[in-house]
């Protein structure tokens, strides 16, 4: 029966300890290791995550990946919205306690908008069970106290995963925080017990999805089996509600399984990280006049490319190349996979066509990046490509000269060499020093080999799309 009282107690967060370190610096640290390792994938104004919700040793670095995006942003409240793994019962279940108490301290619920959320429905409404074992939505809070401040919460089980009850509580969210600024986050992890490719098949089905940005297609999948989602319905709720408050891209951050942390990859479970959000303009590196229809031939020529080298095809030939193409540029091409890097290699200098350059990157990247096996064909259809035009390196004379955000390194000391897009110290959050170390262990050098006066340094930017 639903419970409609108020307690007054904070909510203990029973899996402290199990599910995550239960002393305090001791999770301090972890998730310091997690998110100074992940990447910041999306720039925008951010409405919504999509989170894991197992043990931190497993989920922790994908979820890192979503939470990073936080360290810029602020919100009045974070609702979390979770299956029930305990608990069976119709609709959902909104928590009226005072709060959740952590190792990291206490955060307050906020009961006036917890009440209004209730109100909306007599299917959504405080339920006990549905909160007292759910690992879905404490295993959220810790990340969101440590990269929020003065933020107050609201978390959600949900009892049943039907189209309806996402509508509905979708529905009822919107109504009540008015002009809030709130951000929605869906606890779910994908596939369960499956081998490796299994897995990556079924979850690949949900990342489209949620790059798509479509909730009715990833419903029809999980209803039909296609794929699997234990929080499935948060995802479409989450979808919903982001919608509605104006977000306009769905992305996928990263995708991982827990066979890549156990090295058994014979029964996996698939963990993914996701954002909607309003996208805005790339403040990295420089515009080089290249227009939407040259970028999106350039990436169409890499994509071609890469299609006919995996598959032993010959090469394409490209005719009617505008004449901005057949300039002489240095490029890097980078192709991601479910948000994380699976090849990238670049020639520097611009002695050749830019299109020449871009479609010899592109086969190099996919086939011969040493960091990874070749691409195989089974991949092609999930591959992401973004290219790097440069500008001419410049010798670096005064490390104030080096911008983050507009500018890329590389450094050459002795028989040793590295380099950096400008896209990655963002991505990493660096500052210039953090930079330069990370350039010169890219380069196989001590962190410090850049003080050193036989160490080169150079700068250049990059138009990236």
């Amino acid at each position: 029966m639903a419970q409609n009282c108020e307690a007054k107690e904070y909510r203990e967060s029973i899996h402290a300890g199990t599910w995550y370190p239960g002393k305090k610096a001791e999770l301090e640290k972890m998730l310091q290791t997690f998110l100074k390792n992940a990447r910041m994938n999306a720039r925008g104004k951010i409405l919504g995550l999509i989170c894991p919700h197992a043990g931190y040793i497993y989920s922790g670095p994908v979820a890192a990946f979503s939470y990073k995006l936080l360290l810029e942003q602020d919100f009045d409240d974070v609702i979390v919205i979770g299956p029930s793994h305990h608990y069976g019962f119709y609709g959902a279940s909104v928590d009226t306690m005072a709060g959740r108490i952590t190792p990291l301290g206490k955060v307050d619920y906020d009961l006036e908008l917890a009440r209004k959320i209730i109100k909306t429905d007599e299917n959504i409404n405080y339920r006990a069970e549905a909160h007292q074992q759910e690992h879905s939505t404490e295993i959220q809070v810790p990340f969101l106290q440590k990269v929020l401040k003065g933020f107050q919460l609201v978390e959600i089980v949900m009892g049943s995963q039907d189209y309806s009850t996402c509508q509905l509580l979708a529905e009822a969210i919107v109504k009540a925080v008015g002009k809030k600024k709130v951000l929605i986050v869906a606890s779910s992890d994908l596939s369960h017990y499956h081998q490796q490719k299994i897995a990556e098949k079924l979850d690949n089905l949900v990342a489209d999805a949620v790059n798509r940005y479509d909730p009715e297609l990833l419903f029809r999948r999980l209803s039909q089996d296609s794929c699997e989602a234990c929080g499935g319905g948060p995802i479409i709720t989450a979808m919903l509600i982001t919608k509605e408050l104006g977000a306009n891209k769905g992305k996928v951050l990263t995708y991982a399984t827990s066979g890549d942390i156990t090295g058994d990859y014979s029964q996996v479970v698939g963990y993914l990280a996701g954002a909607f959000f309003i996208e805005e303009k790339s403040n990295i590196g420089v515009e080089l006049g290249f227009s939407p229809e040259e970028k999106r031939l350039l990436k169409e020529i890499a994509k071609k490319s890469i299609q006919a080298a995996v598959q032993g095809k010959p090469s394409p030939q490209f005719k009617e190349i505008p004449e901005k193409l057949k300039e002489n540029y240095g490029v890097f091409v980078t192709i991601n996979r479910h948000g994380q890097l699976r090849g990238c290699i670049g020639h520097i200098i611009g002695d050749q066509p830019l299109y020449l350059s871009c479609a010899q990157m592109a086969k190099a990247a996919a086939l011969e990046d040493p960091r990874f096996p070749p691409v195989s064909k089974e991949e092609l259809p999930e591959l992401e490509i973004e290219i790097s035009v440069l500008t001419p390196l410049q010798r670096v004379k005064d490390f104030n000269e080096i911008k983050i955000g507009r500018d890329g390194l590389l450094i050459r000391k002795g028989v040793y060499s590295g380099l950096l897009l400008p896209q990655v110290a963002v991505e990493y959050g660096w500052n210039v020093q953090e930079f330069l170390e990370q350039t010169c262990h890219k380069a196989g050098l001590p962190s410090d080999a850049y003080k050193s006066k036989e160490a080169e340094i150079y700068k250049f930017s990059a138009e990236v799309f």
